[in-house]
């Protein structure tokens, strides 16, 4: 069977039933390889192809009706040998009786295909992977994993390309992205997807190269490669596109060109790199990002059948089989369930707890003569509490994933900027919730770009300071106070505070810098059309993005502190919580009125002496603590709340805020501490200043979640109704 043609498979699957698993496996893998490597015409490829993919139905037992799928096949194979014989008759070289060159073999992720010569009077290699339909396969239930689990090999495959561009000699990544393309190709034709598995082949032939020592990983190989990697996302994006619409699969834009460029990449005639007509990466992968969303949302967790096996993931089973061999547990096994559901499970947690804390405050317990009752009701709380925890760590995922992403945003930034720049990553396994996660990429992402075009100098200006020519970029995350923080630390000519106020002046947006501090300098870039660039580009100089990144952060409840030295670099500093679903607060009243503050804003209580409070010209009440002067902010001015002590010396003063910027919280009494599920304050109410959401405490009130930096710059700023005002005014007059 070395050398079987058409002929001799149509043969082959006569004498073969349902249960030859194995050697209907041989024979679908041989179609895949026919229709794929252009060893049939044009013409009849789509045919092959088909029978390779019902064949794959067959051998995994989704098909209602075994004897009628092995009719279609027969069928597919006659057609294509018909197509195969009406080409040779118009051609000088017969095709139709050309042996098929490769052995009928289970083609396995480790296995090396070399490329076959091209057939003589072939025709454009554009006009041969114009194949196959653009319409969806009939086996439409199969494509959401398909694609979900396609994006994963593109995602590992480009941090791969990046680790081989750095180390040409690295085999394993090679091997990582060989093995990507080729399961993606496989996956693809079993589907019918044509057009992917076409272009898949091509991207892998070109790494087969690689991995055959044929050709060095280049600039322009790397390049190519990389640009394969955003077609291949684009392509499983059309793919989306069609699901939602009308079926159609649309072409994405320079498909032919890039095919024909990976097939005829000469090393020799692309020294220099390969240049980039394609829209730009960043954009398309965020386009598809956003396109995929839907669809992962409705992918299924558990596949039913065998047949979902065949878009599994090859690297995973190989992972699989190297734990069993060594004789260790699959502790990392995973199982993909519907976003919709798991938010679903979390919300029912979270009325759980609440439910379970009404129980727990009920006034029962008070009279304390229902002790075993008590007893039974805390042995269940401690339950719902290590429910919530565990249900609140399956939103959890790590950071590896959207630091992999910025190191391609750093590569192709540095690439059009003329630069040499290190990309190191510390702290990819942190954990943060998911949501949180969809919502920062896009402020790295610009915050990344302006490091690398604004602040990492050209090899030409850091050779003067006596720099290396090589600049770095460091993104770290870790833990700090309940918080996660992320770093973004550049080496390069740092923030000068001259420039940006000048800057500032000229824009309206401040009248001079004086009682600024530097923080306070330097959190002006933040400001919508703000920006220093000396010329716009491409990547920054626009004065967009970081209104945008301060936008979004708090819009989750995160802050930036930015610090840095002329000449030496500056540090973004982002602070978030690990989830938005679970406060941790300390429950405070003010009048009749409860709120909640975060605990990870809170440094200290304590009840002030009268010799700790003054007034400032321009500050209003202060506290002085420990050599510190603090503003003091009256909750109950601030939310209109009666009843409220009004005097600090029988309240107490909360200190809220970081180092720089420490506010003190005028408050009735402290109620505890307590884990409360955050709920939004839905439509009817909208946006509140300074609140960030709300929650129901055990008494079945709600209290109101402290939204701390908007409570004090709320203050801050006035912002309060003259008839507020007059009432104080009144208050205060009359006690």
């Amino acid at each position: 069977m070395a050398h079987l043609t058409l002929d001799d498979a149509a043969t082959l699957l006569l004498q073969l039933e349902a249960s030859d698993t194995a050697d209907l496996t041989k024979l679908r893998d041989a179609l895949t390889d026919l229709a794929f490597e252009n060893r049939v015409p044009q013409r009849a490829q789509p045919f092959v192809a088909r029978a390779a993919r019902v064949l794959g139905t067959i051998i995994s037992g989704n098909t209602p009706d075994a004897a009628v799928a092995f009719t279609e096949v027969s069928e597919a194979i006659e057609e294509a040998m018909r197509l195969c014989d009406a080409s040779a008759t118009s051609s000088a070289a017969p095709v139709a009786t050309m042996p098929v060159a490769a052995t009928l073999v289970a083609v396995t992720p480790q296995t090396t295909r070399v490329p076959t010569p091209a057939m003589a009077a072939e025709p454009s290699r554009s006009a041969q992977h114009e194949i196959g339909s653009d319409q969806l396969p009939e086996d439409k239930d199969l494509l959401p994993d398909f694609i979900t689990e396609s994006h994963e090999y593109v995602a590992a495959s480009e941090a791969a390309l990046l680790r081989l561009e750095e180390n040409p000699t690295d085999e394993e990544a090679v091997n990582t992205v060989f093995r990507a393309f080729h399961t993606v190709k496989g996956t693809s034709a079993f589907l019918g997807l044509s057009r992917i598995a076409a272009f898949a082949h091509e991207a892998e032939s070109l790494l087969s190269r690689v991995r055959e020592k044929e050709i060095s990983y280049a600039r322009g190989c790397a390049d190519l490669s990389l640009r394969a990697v955003d077609m291949l996302s684009a392509l499983l994006g059309a793919v989306v596109t069609a699901l939602g619409a009308d079926g159609r699969i649309p072409l994405p834009a320079g498909y032919h060109e890039l095919l024909d460029a990976i097939a005829s990449y000469d090393p020799a005639l692309h020294a220099n790199g390969v240049s980039r007509p394609t829209p730009s990466a960043d954009a398309e992968r965020g386009d598809i990002r956003a396109e995929i969303s839907p669809v992962n949302a409705q992918a299924s967790a558990s596949v039913s059948g065998s047949a979902n096996a065949a878009p599994s993931s090859a690297a995973a089973t190989a992972a699989t089989a190297a734990r069993q061999a060594r004789g260790e547990a699959n502790t990392d096994a995973t199982i993909r369930v519907r976003t919709d559901r798991l938010d679903r499970l979390i919300d029912m947690v979270g009325e759980l707890v609440i439910a379970q804390s009404m129980i727990a405050g009920d006034e029962l317990f008070g009279t304390g003569k229902a002790h075993e009752l008590l007893r039974k009701v805390t042995h269940s709380g401690k339950i719902v509490r290590e429910l919530q925890d565990l249900s609140m760590s399956m939103r959890m995922v790590p950071l590896r994933a959207t630091f992999q992403k910025l190191a391609r945003v750093v590569r192709d930034t540095a690439v059009k900027a003329g630069k040499t720049v290190q990309f190191v990553t510390e702290g990819e396994d942190v954990e943060i919730d998911r949501t949180l996660v969809d919502i920062l990429g896009d402020p790295l992402v610009h915050m990344v770009r302006n490091a690398v075009d604004h602040g990492v100098e050209g090899p030409a200006d850091r050779a003067k300071v006596g720099k290396s020519n090589t600049g770095t970029v460091r993104l770290s995350a870790y833990h700090a106070s309940g918080n996660v923080v992320v770093e973004l630390i550049d080496d390069g000519r740092g923030l000068y505070r001259e420039q940006l106020v000048a800057k500032a002046i000229e824009k309206g947006l401040i009248e001079s810098d004086k009682n600024m501090s530097d923080s306070d300098v330097f959190a002006l870039i933040f400001a919508p059309g703000f920006s220093t660039a000396e010329k716009v580009t491409d990547i920054s100089g626009r004065g967009v993005g970081m209104d945008v990144v301060r936008r979004n952060l708090e819009s989750i409840r995160g802050r930036v502190d930015i610090t840095s030295a002329p000449g030496q670099g500056t540090t973004f500093a982002i602070r978030l919580p690990l989830t938005l679903a679970i406060t941790d607060g300390m429950i405070v009243r003010v009048g009749q009125e409860r709120f909640i503050v975060p605990l990870t804003h809170i440094h200290m209580s304590f009840r002030p002496e009268p010799s700790m409070l003054s007034t400032v010209v321009g500050h209003g009440e202060v506290v002085l603590l420990r050599g510190e002067l603090m503003p003091i902010v009256r909750l109950h001015r601030l939310f209109d709340v009666s009843d409220a002590v009004q005097s600090p010396l029988e309240g107490l003063l909360m200190i809220v805020g970081d180092g720089n910027r420490r506010t003190a919280l005028l408050v009735d009494e402290l109620l505890g501490q307590q884990q409360v599920v955050a709920k939004t304050l839905g439509a009817a109410l909208g946006k509140v200043p300074g609140v960030s959401g709300g929650a129901i405490l055990g008494d079945g009130r709600v209290g109101l979640i402290l939204d701390v930096n908007e409570t004090v710059a709320l203050a801050q700023t006035d912002a309060i109704t003259p008839l507020t005002r007059d009432r104080d005014r009144q208050r205060d007059v009359a006690a």
